[in-house]
Parts: structure tokens; C-alpha cells; sequence
């Protein structure tokens, strides 16, 4: 079951309320709706792969961001069709397409939670007072269950990418 929740996370330290609905494994992945680089919503059911990597980041126009999506990109090249990593971010759509074209990512898709922060209120990772996406990774299985959830507390910091493939593979099994 889905419950409101306040939780925290820091940014270099300081406290950072999250709002939205608490989410957890083994629950059903909530839907959602974000936007493409080509405007067009976007929906959880819209993403058919069997596997998918929910990577939410603060901005893709900063440096931690940046590598993890960069990061997630190389991975995503490895881990085969059926597989799908999706960077959810507060950009808009036009900064996205921008920074995956100088940046070389054409094998993550990235979407837009700017226009109703569906993502962020339905995963409860959005900063409250920020109105940005805490940095966090969501596996969802075959089923469309989550079957790993990654809080990074410190939004400076990256996840754990070896926690993440693992959890890939299982998911994947």
C-alpha cells in the first residue's frame, strides 16, 4: 500500500524535506506521466521493456547528475534491448535534448517530470521546497513490481551502480 509521507535527504548537509507517496518493493510501480524531448507524455505503461531503471536526478546540468547519467548511459549499451533506462529530471525537455546531444547519451531516455511532478509526488522523491527530483533509482521487474529502490541520502553523491546492476540482473532472472 501507497502512504503519504514526509521523509528527508540532505544536500551537502542540509536537510531536505521529500513529499509524495512512500514507495516500496514489492509493490506495484506507480504510474506516472513526464514529458519526451519531443514534448509527448510519456506514461509507465508507455515503456515496454521488460526490465526498467527508474533514475531520477536534481538536474542533469550539474556535474554529479551529469556522471550518473553519463554513467547510466555506458551501462545501458551493455545491459541489451531488454532493458530500459529512463533519467527523470525537473529540466525542462529542450535542456535534456540539449545536454544528451553534446553529451553523447542516445541510449538512456530522458524525461521531464516539470509540467505535474507526477513522478516525483506518485515515488515520493520530490524536494518539497525545491520542487526538484531527489537522486534515487528504481528497478521494476517484469511484473511492473519495484523490486529495488535506491534513496541516495546525500544528493551530492552517486548511487551505488554495483547495487543497481545487481539488482538489474535479478530483476532480469
Amino acid at each position: 500500500m501507497i502512504t503519504a509521507t514526509t521523509r528527508t535527504v540532505t544536500m551537502h548537509g542540509k536537510a531536505l524535506e521529500l513529499t509524495g507517496n512512500e514507495v516500496h518493493v514489492g509493490q506495484a510501480a506507480p504510474d506516472f506521466t513526464a514529458v519526451d524531448t519531443a514534448l509527448k507524455p510519456v506514461r509507465l505503461a508507455d515503456l515496454s521493456e521488460r526490465v526498467l531503471v527508474l533514475s531520477a536526478v536534481p538536474s542533469l546540468d550539474t556535474s554529479v547528475c551529469s556522471l550518473e547519467t553519463k554513467r547510466f548511459n555506458d551501462e545501458a549499451q551493455k545491459l541489451g534491448p531488454d532493458v530500459k533506462i529512463v533519467t527523470l529530471s525537473m529540466d525542462l525537455p529542450f535542456a535534456q535534448k540539449r545536454w544528451c546531444g553534446a553529451e553523447g547519451a542516445h541510449n538512456v531516455v530522458t524525461l521531464s517530470d516539470h509540467r505535474d511532478a507526477s513522478f516525483g509526488m506518485n515515488y515520493g522523491v520530490l524536494i518539497k521546497d525545491l520542487r526538484l527530483l531527489a537522486r534515487c533509482v528504481f528497478v521494476v521487474g517484469p511484473d511492473r513490481k519495484v523490486s529495488y529502490i535506491q534513496l541516495v541520502e546525500e544528493i551530492s553523491k552517486e548511487p551505488d551502480y554495483a547495487a543497481v546492476l545487481a539488482a538489474v540482473a535479478k530483476a532480469r532472472a
